[in-house]
């Protein structure tokens, strides 16, 4: 059974997308658009049903983001919005495959969804930078060769790699290997300390470049544990 992920804050919106496709599909939500990547490398959905006004993260930024980082750009993601359809063609070309307007035309819906699912994804390779605030497991040696373990806090990531806060001062060129944080530490790939910038002495941000990026949803299950 395919699995589809909700991420919406309308907690009765969710019930009823829920109770629509749930006969067909594995269902998984969030109210919390914030949880919304963590959700996605957790339980690889199929598809994302998402809404576009949310606290916090809008639903564009997430879209942006869900089709921009590498081991998520292959889910196709349908707005499902109580917003004007002029919407339609902006968040379209932020990555969603389709935009359905509240109250939602369930039968469109499960047809789009099926063609979907069925449909070979198509690659997305856009480098678009987004903000996004997520932990960081950063695992390697030091200069000295002494090994080196410390947690960042991403200010900023791209399918490319990412800018972070980091409380221990790290050598520039430095390969580290990525874990995001939650639940488990899931690895992302290698990076290299590419640059530093120093707005705030006490804790510099560092911005990292991926060498080596692994395709997360079919490597989930091969993750270290914490």
């Amino acid at each position: 059974m395919s699995r589809i992920l909700i991420v919406d804050d309308d907690e009765t919106m969710r019930e009823l997308l829920r109770e629509s496709l749930k006969e067909e599909y594995e269902i998984v939500d969030t109210g919390d658009p914030q949880n919304a990547l963590v959700m996605a490398l957790e339980h690889k959905p199929d598809a994302i049903l998402l809404d576009l006004s949310m606290p916090g993260l809008s639903g564009f930024e997430l879209c942006q983001a869900l089709s921009s980082l590498s081991f998520t750009q292959h889910i196709p993601i349908f707005i499902v919005s109580a917003e004007d359809k002029r919407n339609k063609a902006f968040a379209e070309s932020l990555g969603a495959s389709d935009y359905f307007q509240k109250p939602v035309d369930f039968d469109r819906l499960r047809a789009r969804l099926e063609v979907a699912l069925r449909s070979k994804p198509a690659e997305r390779r856009s480098e678009v930078r987004f903000q996004l605030r997520v932990t960081l497991k950063l695992v390697g040696n030091d200069k000295e060769g002494k090994p080196l373990e410390v947690h960042a806090t991403t200010d900023n990531m791209s399918a490319g790699g990412f800018l972070c806060t980091c409380p221990t001062a790290l050598e520039m060129g430095m390969t580290v290997d990525v874990f995001l944080c939650r639940g488990g530490d899931h690895h992302l790939g290698t990076a290299r300390a590419v640059r530093m910038e120093r707005s705030d002495p006490e804790h510099p941000r560092y911005g990292f470049a991926f060498a080596k990026k692994i395709n997360l949803p079919e490597k989930l299950n091969e993750a270290p544990s914490a």
